[in-house]
């Protein structure tokens, strides 16, 4: 049997074209397939990973966080790689990663992660006081006990009499015995005067 040869020059482009159709898949599928965007996001930063892209387009990579630009728009090749450092923050942020691959937005990525708030940035609670007293000090004036009379005594305070047996405490010319003690002395003077005029005038007798 002799096979025309139109027939296997017709067969031979037939598989040349699906080999050839079949290489370029797997050469466009390859690159395709192994777009790895990989991304991580801590208190303080944000870590980008991005691997096996097609190095003949144009990528494109932003980061926002709360809506603000942490990684404006960015242009790449086949990988990028970045740390972004976040702002300190006291509050849950939310970080916005979009990737935009060249060659078709089946491998285009648009994830959303949240960032927690660091343990050294919350605020300490109050330290507790040393000591408050149990109560706080009176301002009022203190009152008197008692009020004071409002009329000073008028009694005047007793004088103490001499015991019996204290020694008779010496006369003074105020003394009202005086006048007795003058009398009685002027009348001794003229006795003993006239005894002694008695005496001499017996004694002249005799001689």
């Amino acid at each position: 049997m002799t096979i025309p040869r139109r027939s296997l020059r017709a067969a031979g482009t037939l598989a040349a074209a699906a080999v050839v159709g079949l290489t370029g898949a797997v050469l466009t599928a390859g690159p395709a397939a192994a777009h790895t965007p990989t991304w991580a996001v801590t208190c303080s930063e944000v870590s980008l990973d991005l691997t096996a892209y097609n190095s003949k387009v144009t990528n494109e990579v932003t980061v926002t966080v709360d809506g603000k630009d942490l990684l404006p728009t960015e242009t790449f090749g086949r990988e990028f790689h970045k740390k972004l450092e976040l702002p300190k923050h006291d509050k849950e942020l939310t970080v916005h990663l979009v990737v935009k691959a060249g060659d078709g937005d089946n491998f285009s990525r648009d994830e959303t992660k949240s960032a927690p708030v660091c343990e050294d940035a919350t605020t300490p609670p109050p330290a507790p006081s040393e000591g408050t007293p149990s109560s706080a000090p009176s301002t009022e004036a203190p009152t008197a006990s008692a009020k004071p009379s409002e009329k000073p005594s008028t009694s005047a305070p007793a004088v103490a009499t001499p015991s019996p047996s204290s020694p008779d405490l010496a006369e003074t010319g105020s003394s009202s015995a005086t006048p007795v003690i003058a009398g009685a002395a002027v009348a001794v003077l003229l006795a003993g005067g006239g005894i002694m005029w008695s005496v001499r005038k017996r004694r002249t007798a005799q001689h």
